[in-house]
């Protein structure tokens, strides 16, 4: 619920430039009177993203993203309508009070499951069967506040104490959904038990599954985890986003691992601006959040050949959506929990002097080869050829490009014929045929441009209230009903209030969406107004006629058959 007035929200916005305020997350060039920019909600090859800074909004012309500097942050950072606004207030130097702000939850049978679970986790480990597990953590220099930070907790010996405290709550079948309760033959289980409990969070930090360690014996599967759910998607997450994204924008830099426990041993020696992909490939969403988060991003996965890989496969997915990471390597195989734990905050330094991606490359790509030995010197030349091929930064480039020219000895003239010149490079890639749009009608193209020029006209909302009132098709209907009751109650009208007016309504905001599409001449006349007016009410009276046409055939009393013909006479006069 919206703690705060309309006006307060309008002050909020109005106290910063919507221009200065994207620019600090994406970069903006001056075009006439308006700034362009790659937009941040698809995958943009050219910039697509308008941004007005007298209306106060910014329009997408590629995939019909619209909003105000509110919507351009909720959605940027994955947070709620209410954070966005505490967080403009902050950057406008307005202090507001909106109490504690509740985490954003889709699905609450299965996040109140999970909420409890912890709950019961957290408090095991405070107990005396906790004892054992908490000194195994302080062993491996875990303290108390770590463990109260990052909530880790302890599922106790029995097989089935959870399983009873949730089926006194919640019904079966959302229990056996989170993942957490299996049942065979002789009753119901816990899935885990005599297990540290490190829980795993989605975006919103919402708890969302686990993971548990063997503490206390030998075993050979150290950690297991909960299946996914349908709160749990790994591939949608990354392990401590939600405490890392604000650090990681004010130091404008990401440092992106493999597990968790590497973020928590991160976190002891204070380097808190990290996350962890949690040991999966990464997918181009979550290559998209780590962009979003900084500019700068370091890659510090595990020192072995697999986290080499790894690291190679993460850059290439960053690399197509414009990143161009730097690296970390370990020495020793060592995974960056390891490392810490024996190097301290020596890793600091480390994350002082990354290297470039393209050292990292070269460096990887040499592995196996004998460079005396011709063969494996020409695949190695053509192998970092195609890595250099990849990236954008022309500076990177013609670096790396020297560097294999000194490492061997080759013609110039050789390297850069097959290097792919960064202009070609970057000429926009055709894009995939897409789905035929369905083409508007006459009818509902008089509603959407009817309904941009109410956007932005006063003079045209009346001509609506006198004339039609009453749109044929749901979503504008809808729209046309909040543009009058924000004009009826404010006695004016601007796009970026009513945008901000409807908060997180995704039904208004979409509908606005078709409205920008037609991308209209600001100026219209009062003809132009009156035939989209006329088209509509034709519509009307057409469904109208219809209607009781159908009603006619089925009355039987003469009298009223009468009345609903004179009816359709009536309505045929007036078209």
């Amino acid at each position: 619920m919206n703690l705060l007035s309309q006006e307060q929200i309008q002050e909020i916005r109005d106290s910063v430039d919507i221009v200065d305020v994207i620019s600090s997350y994406v970069s903006l060039t001056p075009k006439g009177r308006n700034y362009f920019g790659i937009c941040p909600f698809h995958d943009d090859n050219n910039p697509s993203m308008s941004v007005n800074r007298d209306k106060k909004i910014y329009k997408c012309f590629s995939c019909g993203a619209t909003g105000t500097v509110f919507k351009f942050i909720m959605d940027y950072e994955n947070i709620s309508f209410i954070e966005a606004v505490k967080k403009v207030a902050d950057m406008g130097g307005i202090n507001i009070n909106v109490g504690k702000i509740p985490k954003t939850k889709n699905n609450n049978k299965l996040h109140e499951i999970y909420d409890l679970s912890l709950k019961f986790y957290i408090n095991n480990i405070n107990t005396t069967g906790g004892k054992e597990a908490k000194q195994y953590l302080y062993n491996r220099g875990i303290t108390d506040e770590i463990i109260k930070e990052f909530q880790i907790g302890l599922a106790l010996n029995g097989k089935d104490t959870l399983s009873k405290i949730l089926l006194k709550k919640f019904d079966e079948k959302d229990i056996m959904k989170s993942g957490l309760v299996n049942k065979n033959a002789y009753g119901y289980l816990d899935l885990f038990y005599d297990r540290i409990m490190f829980p795993l969070y989605d975006l919103n930090g919402n708890i969302v599954a686990y993971s548990g360690r063997i503490y206390n014996k030998e075993d050979n599967s150290k950690y297991f985890n909960t299946r996914e759910t349908e709160i749990f998607k790994k591939g949608q997450l990354l392990y401590n986003y939600h405490r890392a994204k604000d650090i990681a924008r004010q130091k404008n830099q990401i440092i992106v691992m493999e597990g968790f426990m590497d973020v928590i041993r991160a976190h002891t020696i204070n380097v808190k601006n990290v996350i962890a992909t949690m040991g999966t490939a990464v997918t181009k969403e979550q290559a998209i959040l780590i962009k979003r988060m900084a500019k700068e991003v370091i890659l510090c996965f595990d020192g072995d050949e697999a986290g080499a890989k790894a690291t190679m496969a993460c850059a290439d997915e960053l690399i197509k959506i414009g990143v161009t990471p730097k690296v970390i390597r370990l020495e020793d195989g060592m995974d960056p929990d390891e490392y810490i734990t024996k190097y301290g905050k020596d890793f600091e330094r480390k994350i002082q002097n990354p290297m470039s991606i393209m050292d990292f490359k070269l460096q990887y790509l040499k592995k196996g080869k004998n460079l005396s030995n011709t063969v494996d010197e020409a695949k190695y030349v053509n192998e970092a050829i195609k890595e250099i091929n990849k990236i954008d930064d022309e500076i990177l480039k013609e670096l790396t490009i020297k560097k294999i020219i000194d490492e061997t000895g080759l013609d110039e003239s050789i390297i850069r014929n097959k290097i792919t010149p960064t202009e070609i490079q970057k000429a926009p890639k055709p894009k995939p045929k897409e789905k035929t749009k369905n083409k508007l009608n006459k009818y509902e193209v008089a509603q959407r441009n009817l309904i941009y020029y109410m956007l932005r006209s006063p003079e045209v909302i009346n001509m609506y209230n006198t004339k039609i009132t009453y749109m044929p098709t749901e979503e504008y209907r809808m729209l046309a009903r909040e543009i009058k009751i924000f004009y009826n109650d404010k006695g004016y009208i601007k796009e970026a209030d009513l945008i901000d007016s409807v908060e997180c309504d995704e039904e208004v905001l979409n509908a606005i969406k078709k409205v920008e599409e037609a991308n209209l001449n600001e100026n219209y006349s009062i003809e132009e107004i009156d035939d989209y007016i006329k088209v509509i009410r034709d519509y009307n009276v057409k469904t109208e006629i219809n209607r009781l046409t159908n009603k006619m055939k089925d009355e039987l009393d003469p009298l009223k058959k009468a009345e609903i013909a004179q009816k359709i006479i009536d309505l045929k006069k007036g078209e």
